[in-house]
């Protein structure tokens, strides 16, 4: 069985990883600007990382650092991947979030984390556009892991809250949508409400466990 799961608004409860760097560099009402602007369809997903670089140029990993300690993560992560670990499953990160704060979750036991790339930290330019996540790139990193393991999709289990999880919600039986969009939500197999992933997590092996 491998585990997929979102980071912004996830397992960062109502939140993301960008706005909690925003808060600590002093960014956050230029990166609203940005974000209205992404709402609106004036950038797209590429073409708001160029100016998520442009915005943070000199950047350096304190502050990041800073931005992932204090950030407000579900409960219960570590137990979660520790417990997927021991029943000999698989877990994976995969985020639109640039890899230098993604790349922070490995002191949780993620067997596998995936995110749009950035150069180095200082950040001294803009990231390569081709480096960059879309949500269609979830279904395809998924499906390269389930293809290295041996499992076909129906031995996947899938944790969203957004749109940008619809194409792989789409696409897998195995659906948990947290503190979701009703969209999301709609599309998902089940549904949770709070701030413990162990919970949802729980509630996800009861789903899998009767459709067996």
């Amino acid at each position: 069985m491998l585990h997929v799961f979102d980071l912004d608004g996830t397992l960062l409860r109502g939140t993301t990883a960008s706005i909690e760097i925003a808060r600590t560099n002093g960014t956050l009402s230029d990166l609203h600007a940005l974000e209205a602007d992404f709402a609106a369809g004036a950038l797209d997903t590429k073409g708001f990382a160029q100016a998520i670089g442009a915005l943070w140029r000199g950047l350096d990993d304190a502050t990041v650092e800073a931005a992932f300690c204090t950030a407000p993560f579900m409960s219960g992560i570590e137990r979660v991947i520790t417990d997927i670990s021991e029943r000999g499953e698989r877990s994976a990160l995969i985020t639109m979030t640039p890899t230098f704060f993604a790349n922070k979750l490995t002191r949780f036991g993620f067997d596998h984390i995936a995110g749009s790339v950035f150069p180095a930290l200082p950040l001294t330019q803009a990231p390569n556009p081709d480096r960059i996540l879309v949500p269609e790139s979830k279904v395809l990193i998924t499906d390269e892991l389930l293809t290295r393991y041996g499992f076909n999709r129906s031995d996947c289990v899938a944790y969203g809250d957004s749109l940008s999880d619809m194409p792989l919600f789409a696409t897998l039986t195995h659906t948990v949508a947290i503190n979701a969009s009703e969209a999301l939500s709609a599309r998902s197999s089940m549904h949770y409400r709070g701030d413990d992933l162990w919970a949802a997590y729980s509630e996800a092996r009861s789903l899998v466990a009767c459709s067996s």
